[in-house]
């Protein structure tokens, strides 16, 4: 089977690993979210955005480290009941040509793996974040360079900052061998991030793309290139693990108050903190899953009220304008409307008079209006660029 819908044995399924792995995207953007709502009556927040990706990377690095610490998964992957174990192949002596999965051993984390997951869940990808956004900084350079041009923007040698033909003084600090020296190092850097960051990003779009097609057709048990890397793989929990997860947690947290030195009122001090450091880190995770749903929730309230915003008003369509009235003295139409009241013969090529909307025969409301300048039955004013040819007689 495919994708294991079924959702039995160890093995997730891809769609379990997938938002596994979307959970964080969709946390960050839920907290950046509520933080900005905040900000807007609590200014010093905006502090806290302008240095969103250091505050996200220290509060994932802070969620994963109790994560694997005490559940062997990541902050996510704990969510769906997920554990990361590490695999050991052990050879066959019998059968040298055995199939593989019988040769493949899952035992717990060991400390190495657990601090080398931590850097591929939260290092690389604060990493990855900041490339991305020198990337963008300096693509944005060279397109304003290339449509406004260099020369209207120029440090000359006087040490003048000209802009469009005029110039202002710059002061400059000290020597100018040091920080010109440090700003073209710069400079070389971002251009050497903006050449090679979209080869290694399209790499590791790649590498993933590969792996999770292969682990969607059972062709692999990595779902990702550093899964592979760490050797582990990502198991469903049994409902032993489950429950002994508590009392694991517990078993930790007595062994950290046994640690604890110093005299009394200091030991009390220190349980106070590490009660109040446990405490949020139980109800971190249901509060961040309750931030996630509320982003959503938000998400979709004010996309509703935008759609509704931004679609044009249907209003319904006026009533018809009451007929024009035969005139006393204008010709009087007969009983039969198939009948032309100009010739009083069946119509030949009927064709409509604009002003009025009575139908005559071509020929006749031709010669009438070229002489009388008008309608005959309402004698409104016509001319014959206001005669309609009719395809479907009425």
């Amino acid at each position: 089977m495919l994708f294991q819908v079924g959702g039995q044995g160890t093995r997730p399924t891809f769609f379990e690993m997938a938002a596994a792995q979307q959970l964080p995207a969709s946390l960050r953007a839920a907290l950046t979210y509520s933080i900005g709502v905040l900000a807007l009556r609590r200014p010093f927040l905006h502090k806290v955005l302008d240095y969103d990706d250091e505050f996200f990377a220290l509060l994932m690095m802070v969620l994963e480290t109790h994560s694997l610490r005490t559940t062997d998964a990541s902050f996510s992957e704990s969510l769906y009941g997920l554990r990361r174990r590490a695999v050991k192949i052990t050879p066959s002596k019998n059968a040298p040509t055995m199939d593989s999965g019988d040769m493949l051993r899952h035992s717990g984390l060991e400390k190495h793996q657990r601090v080398l997951s931590v850097a591929f869940l939260v290092v690389l990808p604060y990493f990855k974040s900041k490339l991305h956004s020198i990337y963008n900084k300096e693509r944005e350079a060279i397109l304003q360079a290339s449509l406004w041009g260099e020369a209207d923007t120029a440090l000359d040698d006087a040490g003048y900052f000209q802009v469009g033909g005029e110039f202002s003084h710059l002061p400059r600090e000290g020597s100018d061998s040091e920080p010109s020296r440090v700003a073209r190092f710069r400079k070389r850097i971002k251009a050497i991030i903006g050449v090679c960051y979209p080869w290694i990003h399209a790499t590791n779009e790649g590498l993933s793309f590969a792996y999770q097609l292969l682990y969607l057709l059972d062709a692999t048990g990595f779902y990702t290139p550093a899964l592979h890397v760490l050797g582990v793989h990502v198991c469903r929990a049994t409902g032993q693990e489950l429950m002994d997860t508590s009392s694991r947690i517990s078993r930790i947290r007595s062994r950290e108050r046994e640690r604890l030195r110093g005299p009394p009122w200091l030991k009390a001090l220190q349980r106070a903190l590490l009660s109040c450091m446990y405490t949020t880190l139980d109800y971190a995770q249901t509060g961040l899953i309750a931030a996630v749903f509320f982003f959503k929730m938000m998400e979709w309230w004010y996309q509703s009220a935008e759609e509704r915003m931004s679609a044009p008003t249907v209003y319904p369509p006026p009533p018809p304008p009451p007929p024009p009235k035969v005139a006393e003295d204008g010709i009087p139409l007969p009983p039969d409307r198939t009948i032309c009241p100009l010739c009083s013969q069946k119509r030949v090529n009927p064709s409509v008079v604009a002003v009025s909307g009575f139908v005559f025969c071509y020929a006749c409301i031709f010669k009438y209006i070229s002489q009388y300048k008008r309608c005959p039955v309402t004698l409104m004013p016509a001319t014959i660029d206001q005669i309609r040819r009719l395809f479907h007689d009425v």
